[in-house]
């Protein structure tokens, strides 16, 4: 999985990644800290010239992203927040397209029509299919984001551990340092 997103990161020129956060603790899913794992090595792998050279046999050189975005379910070290209010609807969508898994799916909907049978109905949820997945999924799947959101003054955040471009030593000491000749 490594050597292919390692292939991706170099044929695409990826500058960022947005993955579950590799030293996230106590994640059980195995999806998450593998990938998440992989895309690590990847993303500093990606950069050598050392690593997976035949690549370079098809054109390919050493390219790999800046900057990394991780994510977390459980604690974390965040040093980064991002105002999603702007794109709230579309993760909200988003959200609703994955019917297999996660809080969203068409869970509305599904509770909308219970609580008809029930004799009751949330206004929240509207007198539609989608109208009910989408505030559901906004009102109580993406909760969380709502929640980080008020305590930054925003509507809706999410949380990060940024990992930046490092810093060069050298480049530094060249700016400060270098006289024309």
């Amino acid at each position: 999985m490594r050597a292919q997103l390692i292939f991706l990161f170099r044929a695409y020129k990826v500058d960022t990644v947005v993955v579950y956060d590799p030293s996230g603790l106590y994640e059980i899913n195995p999806d998450h800290y593998v990938t998440a794992r992989a895309v690590e090595g990847a993303y500093w792998m990606s950069k050598s010239e050392w690593d997976y050279p035949e690549h370079f046999k098809v054109g390919l050189e050493p390219y790999g992203p800046n900057e990394a975005y991780y994510f977390a379910l459980g604690p974390q070290l965040v040093n980064h927040v991002v105002d999603v209010s702007d794109f709230i609807e579309e993760k909200a969508y988003a959200n609703m397209a994955n019917v297999t898994q996660g809080p969203s799916g068409d869970r509305g909907a599904a509770l909308r029509r219970r609580l008809a049978r029930e004799g009751k109905k949330l206004p929240l949820l509207g007198n539609d299919d989608d109208t009910a997945n989408r505030e559901y999924t906004k009102q109580f799947a993406l909760s969380r984001d709502r929640k980080r959101g008020q305590a930054h003054g925003l509507e809706y955040a999410e949380y990060y551990h940024y990992v930046g471009p490092g810093e060069s030593e050298l480049q530094s000491y060249i700016d400060d340092n270098a006289e024309s000749i």
